[in-house]
């Protein structure tokens, strides 16, 4: 398949800039993949369409506040956004400047506070941070890593609202945006009615927001992620299945965690990092449902919803969107997708 087949016209008047007033305030629109039928209904209905015996699971992962500000040795500005934590004082960035600095040079970040450029690893930059660590000075200086289409500057209340309410484990650059849905009073209540809970941790890159630059999706190159994916989790999955339950992946982080550890064959504990790359044609091993927020033109993670509902299927439902003016990206609306159960011949390939 090619790149432009998922393109749609996206008007700049649904790109969500801000997040509703309560969590669960935003609309679902519900598709069976099955049979491409649609329904328009509230997140809050959640409740309803998850079922006792289904198992959600969340991905953990916690947003790091790593956006930068600072100058070069030479007083000329710069913007670092940390892509990885690497150990307690190094991490791995992207630096914009009007020129890259080189390795041995000093950024002092708006505090006063020195960091070395000691490498260059293709395009990321890898910077030593003083003795007191990396999260120690984010979260002094930081500000939170909201994507690119939200145009404007960040707000003391993105450090809550860009972070899910069940976030553990430091060490995302972007949120798991379908959990950013959920409050603690929505997850109990799904609890009390029957509904188990796993929890899988993906750290989110900022190369979920890098386009797709090649017009063949099948010579794409996914960016590494680190997960962990746990024997808890697996555990919780083959009993889902004993009891006839749907296993319901809360964003397509979770998905892409728990088919990474499917990937041998069958689902096993699972720690290091994937870059899996899901687009129509795959096979599914895990995953029976999908929450998730409306994506990007062209962006491989349209391409993995429209494995998962069907190519047809999912364009269609992002035309209905647009037509009743969902709310889209990080702090937009979200879909519920039952997963298409046949792969047409005509959408093959996968890796």
């Amino acid at each position: 398949m090619q790149r432009q087949d998922f393109y749609f016209d996206l008007p700049e008047s649904l790109i969500a800039k801000a997040p509703t007033a309560e969590r669960r305030g935003s609309r679902l629109l519900y598709l069976n993949g099955e049979t491409g039928a649609l329904a328009h209904r509230q997140f809050a209905d959640i409740l309803e369409l998850i079922k006792p015996g289904d198992l959600l699971v969340f991905n953990d992962t916690r947003v790091i506040p790593a956006r930068l500000f600072g100058r070069k040795a030479s007083g000329g500005k710069l913007e670092v956004l940390i892509e990885r934590v690497l150990d307690e004082r190094r991490a791995l960035a992207h630096i914009r400047s009007s020129k890259s600095p080189k390795p041995g040079s000093e950024i002092q970040l708006e505090d006063g506070t020195s960091l070395e450029m000691t490498a260059r690893h293709d395009t990321l930059f890898e910077l030593v941070f003083p003795a007191e660590g990396v999260l120690p000075v984010l979260d002094r200086q930081g500000h939170m890593p909201l994507p690119p289409y939200i145009d404007r500057a960040d707000t003391d209340a993105d450090k809550e609202r860009y972070q899910t309410v069940y976030s553990r484990h430091a060490g995302a650059v972007a949120a798991p945006t379908a959990g950013l849905h959920f409050d603690d009073e929505m997850i109990q209540s799904l609890r009390d009615k029957g509904v188990e809970t796993a929890f899988v941790t993906l750290h989110v890159g900022a190369g979920t927001f890098q386009p797709v630059r090649v017009d063949d999706i099948n010579t794409h190159k996914m960016h590494s992620e680190i997960l962990d994916v746990s024997q808890e989790v697996c555990d919780a999955v083959v009993a889902c299945r004993a009891r006839g339950g749907k296993v319901v992946a809360v964003g397509t982080t979770s998905v892409r965690a728990l088919e990474s550890a499917a990937a041998g064959g069958s689902l096993k504990p699972t720690q290091g990092e994937t870059d899996i790359f899901i687009y129509p044609g795959y096979e599914f091993r895990v995953v029976d449902r999908l929450i998730t927020n409306f994506h990007l033109p062209e962006s491989t993670l349209l391409m993995l919803v429209s494995a998962f509902a069907g190519y047809r299927h999912a364009m269609a439902a992002y035309t209905q969107a647009v037509e009743h003016r969902y709310r889209f990206f990080s702090y937009g609306d979200a879909m519920l997708i039952e997963r298409n159960p046949s792969v047409d011949p005509a959408e093959v390939g996968h890796r």
